[in-house]
């Protein structure tokens, strides 16, 4: 299977020749969310439904943000599942789900809605389905990483977006993941969209900090939608970097590259770390001398979200 790997002129922040040159490409993108926005089904009274997505094509922190909600309403004796869409290219994500949630993976999200009723849940939390019709959920949550937001505003393949901006008036609340100055600037835009939409601001913590010495040489790869968001990571705890190797987003690794790995980490002195979500496509490789970084997603004003939560869920 090919991977994609993401385009640097997406995330420039204003449209440049290349993406004007795709802008007749992303008519097929325009009409299909055109279509989407009449198409609508009933809200299932038996059980609420959380859909956690984007509109912004990966990397914008979906899965952690999922487990954190999946925490926060299971701490509110609630019972709680997560729902996930079945992807042959996505086992990482479906992989960390089962260990950290209680996952119902199935074909189809409606499927998944009827086996959580099923299995007598209170609330299903799906990772990924915006812009999927065939449930209505009684919650929507737009993630954004702060830094590449919505990169240059575009819709695919001219850009990053899966929907406009504009699309955030049909939306409940965001998340916007990381620290930047442009703070101010991107609730002002969302807000401009969609005066009602609840803010959380979101930053990811470093869980197993205290397996690593920050000042040993480290040799970092991953294969995420956002690699930087790693690597800021990283640096915000002053680990010292001396090289990084990039794949494609869901990358499946052989084990040649993995011992190709090794060996450049050995000829620089330096120990091999990568992401959870990496980690666990080459645990059943030789992973011996790789660590990874598992991280754990925290919220600002965490009893604000609680308050919407527990206001929208007993609805």
């Amino acid at each position: 299977m090919i991977k994609f790997k993401k385009p640097k002129f997406w995330d420039l922040k204003k449209p440049s020749i290349i993406s004007y040159f795709l802008l007749p490409l992303t008519l097929p993108v325009f009409i299909n969310n055109l279509i989407l926005n009449f198409k609508s089904s009933k809200k299932n009274k038996k059980i609420k439904s959380i859909c956690i997505g984007n509109i912004y094509l990966g990397g914008t922190g979906k899965t952690p943000t999922v487990i954190k909600l999946f925490e926060i309403l299971n701490n509110l004796n609630l019972k709680v599942s997560t729902g996930k869409k079945s992807y042959s290219s996505q086992l990482d994500e479906k992989i960390i789900l089962q260990k950290k949630t209680n996952l119902i993976e199935a074909k189809n999200r409606k499927m998944i809605l009827n086996e959580a009723i099923k299995n007598h849940q209170n609330i299903i939390i799906f990772d990924d389905g915006l812009q999927d019709k065939g449930v209505s959920y009684d919650l929507q949550f737009v993630c954004f990483d702060m830094n590449n937001f919505i990169g240059n505003g575009q819709l695919l393949p001219s850009g990053p977006l899966r929907e406009k901006i504009s699309s955030l008036i049909k939306y409940d609340a965001v998340f916007l993941k990381g620290e930047n100055d442009k703070l101010t600037n991107h609730i002002d835009l969302i807000k401009s969209q969609n005066e009602n939409i609840k803010i959380f601001e979101t930053y990811f913590e470093i869980d197993n900090i205290n397996k690593f010495n920050p000042s040993d040489n480290y040799l970092i790869f991953s294969g995420i939608g956002n690699p930087n968001s790693f690597k800021n990571l990283l640096k915000k705890n002053n680990f010292n970097i001396i090289k990084e190797i990039i794949f494609p987003d869901h990358y499946d690794y052989t084990k040649h590259e993995i011992e190709k790995l090794k060996i450049q980490a050995k000829n620089i002195n330096a120990k091999i770390i990568t992401t959870e979500k990496d980690f666990v496509k080459i645990a059943e490789l030789d992973s011996g001398n790789i660590d990874f970084v598992e991280v754990k997603l925290k919220i600002k004003n965490e009893e604000n979200l609680i308050n919407f939560l527990k206001t929208k869920m007993y609805e």
